[in-house]
Formats: C-alpha cells, structure tokens, sequence
C-alpha cells in the first residue's frame, strides 16, 4: 500500500513538472530569431508584429510575424552555458522549425573589418581543450592523444573537441558543427541585395549627436569557420593563433554552444554576425562598446532580409 502511494505521488510530480511533461507555450512552428543581448535585441523588436510575449526563468520570449514569417524573438544571455541553456529551454517548450542568430562579434580574419556580417559555414567551440604540461624538452605534453583531426595548441592549449549524439547518429568527437546548407545557400542568394549602414545614431558609450561611421561600406560574406569561447577576447597574438590553426573568421559567446545544442535535436540553424570589433586587432583599444549598435543594426538588416526571403 505504502508503495502504490508512493508510486502515485510520483507520477504526479512528474505530470507537474513543465520540464518533463514538455508544456508547449506555443504550438506554431516558428523560426527562432535568437539575439544574444539587449543592443541585438532593441535592433530586431521593433520589426515584429502581432506580438504576444511570454516569460521563462526570468526572460522574456515574443512571439509574432517578422517580414510576412511567423517568429520567436528571445535573448539567449551572454555566455557560453547561457545560450546553451536557454537554447534547449526553448526548444522543449515552443515550436522551433529553425534557428537564425543576430549578434554582433569580434572579427578574427585580417581581410574582415568592423560592420561587415559574416554568415559562417561552421562554428567551433575553441576552449573545449586539454591544458598540457611541459615535456621537458622546451615542448608540451598533452595529457591525451591529440587527434588528427584537431586544430594545432597554442602553447599550452590544445583543442580535444566534445562528443555529441543525436537521434540519428551516434555520439562522436565534433571540433566544428556544419550550419544548415540550405540556409547557407539561402543565404548566398539574398546577401548581394542588402544594402547596410556605414553611419548610425551613438549608442549610450557615446556623446549625444555624435554619428559614427564606418570608412565603407559593409559588405555580407558566406563562408568559413567562426569559433566561439566564454572568453571576452581583445588579444591580438591568440587572434592570429585563431585564424591560423582554426581557420577562423569571427569569434563571439555563443553561437558555437546553439549550434551544438542545435545538432543535439536536429534543428536547421544558421548564424549571422557582424563585427562590432577586431578581437585584439583593433588599433588602441578594443571597439566594441563604439560599433555595437552599428554592428547590431547590420545583423538585423540581414536577418530581416533572410527571413523574409525563407519559404513559406
């Protein structure tokens, strides 16, 4: 007897629980416009319509139409756990068809410069690592097998990937997850026609009325690697580093967590970043909290124009 009430106060539990019952708020497939912060955000909230807004933990998640398109605008926080975190949250209680990311970044590519978007092919993770000791002999020793397939260390770091199931494949080592490539190559098509802004309004690091401007014009580039790291990264020897041994384009705090939790589900993702600065290659000091509203604002004319160009 005590067991069966036991097992019953259980079930309930469980029945009660929003997280193990998986209790949609929401049950239109939508494309998840995910923004990291409040400046990406402020760029994109104004372009959604029939708004209906919800809160989870804390954060606020708005529903409506963006460009003729049913969307979910949320913030993810800044962070590595944050996106992660908030990234399965809002898969298990909405109806995600997609994620499309807006955020601004640091650029790590030498061709690249402040408020150009960059829709990377791949996004790693840079310090899923194994910190090495020394080999005695002026080297270091890893404290496993480094695969083949690995990026090269930088000193002491040196890159080990995180394995990864899904519902489809079994679990393996990833060192970058592929974005979606019909969104890539949706995103081929519409870059040539945006046209982005080179002057905005200051953002609240400037004096009022003070414009800035960018020397030309942004420009939409497709392609490449883009790693991300809990790390607010202004260093111009391991930008190099980045560039050399991952190949890397862009760096943010993000997007390589959502496009780890996105393969976890199998949902079709795709990130667009623009660059707010240079990750340690800006001349005197880091230009972030300068361009970010520029940078902001370039994203989210791309991603408008991207999700109005996605088919019904």
């Amino acid at each position: 007897m005590r067991a069966a009430v036991i097992t019953a106060a259980l079930a309930l539990t469980l029945a009660a629980s929003p997280a193990l019952a998986d209790e949609r708020l929401d049950l239109t497939p939508r494309t998840l416009v995910m923004t990291a912060y409040q400046p990406e955000w402020n760029a994109l909230v104004h372009s959604v319509t029939e708004q209906k807004e919800y809160t989870l933990n804390g954060s606020t998640y708005l529903t409506g139409v963006m460009e003729g398109k049913p969307v979910l605008l949320m913030q993810s926080g800044v962070s590595m756990v944050n996106a992660a975190m908030n990234t399965q949250l809002v898969i298990d209680r909405f109806t995600v068809k997609r994620i499309v990311f807006s955020g601004i970044a640091g650029g790590v590519d030498p061709a690249l410069t402040i408020g150009d978007v960059i829709v990377a092919e791949n996004w790693g993770q840079y310090l899923e690592v194994n910190f090495a000791r020394k080999d005695g002999q002026g080297g270091w020793k890893s404290p496993e097998a480094v695969s083949t397939e690995a990026p090269g260390n930088w000193n002491f770091i040196f890159p080990r990937g995180v394995t990864v199931p899904n519902a489809q494949t079994p679990a393996r080592r990833f060192f970058t997850f592929a974005m979606d490539p019909a969104l890539l190559d949706l995103a081929r098509k519409v870059a040539p026609t945006i046209t982005m802004e080179r002057c905005v309004a200051p953002s609240e690091h400037q004096l009022p009325g003070s414009e800035l401007c960018i020397a030309r014009p942004p420009r939409v580039v497709v392609g490449g690697t883009g790693v991300s790291a809990g790390v607010y990264a202004d260093n111009a020897e391991f930008r190099e580093y980045l560039h050399k041994a991952w190949h890397a384009r862009v760096l943010d705090m993000e997007s390589g967590a959502v496009a780890q939790v996105a393969y976890a589900n199998q949902v079709p993702t795709i990130v667009f970043r623009s660059l707010s600065d240079l990750a340690g290659g800006d001349r005197d000091k880091n230009m972030e909290d300068t361009y970010e509203r520029l940078a902001s604002v370039n994203s989210a004319h791309v991603v408008r124009a991207f999700v109005a160009a996605l088919p019904d």
